[in-house]
């Protein structure tokens, strides 16, 4: 079983909704992993953000962190770089939810194993996207 990585702020977070990072994912899900990382741009996220922050505001940085970091603005989730490194990417746990339940008990009922094209939809509009391919991206990179 994987032990999560400590958790980065002082308040206790509801197992439910705690946050994990992509990497403690690895142990039980090697191939998934492998291919999010290796595939996946999301996995790397994180990156468009540092290129394009000069000249940015910090409420205007702070917008993107929505969708290109794991959990931000929720219990357990991305704060900063600093305090939270392990969730500055989007990782899997941005389509499949909060994973420390899941990490502790490895019990599938814990994680949310199928998606739909609303949970993309999140970060990937048509305002933002536009022209995201649900169907080729889930099957062809996503995992």
């Amino acid at each position: 079983m994987v032990t999560p990585p400590k958790l980065c702020r002082a308040e206790e977070v509801d197992a439910r909704r705690g946050y994990v990072g992509s990497a403690a994912c690895m142990d039980c899900h090697a191939d998934e992993y492998l291919s999010f990382m290796t595939y996946a741009k999301k996995s790397r996220s994180f990156e468009s953000i540092e290129k394009l922050k000069k000249g940015l505001t910090a409420e205007e940085i702070a917008k993107c962190y929505f969708c290109h970091t794991t959990g931000y603005g929720k219990p357990g989730g991305f704060v900063s770089v600093e305090e939270t490194p392990h969730l500055q990417n989007a990782g899997c746990e941005v389509c499949h939810g909060p994973g420390l339940l899941h990490a502790r008990t490895t019990a599938p009922a814990d994680i949310k194993k199928h998606l739909t094209t609303e949970d993309c939809e999140a970060c990937h509009t048509s305002e933002r996207v536009k022209a995201f391919r649900y169907k080729p991206m889930i099957h062809g990179g996503a995992h």
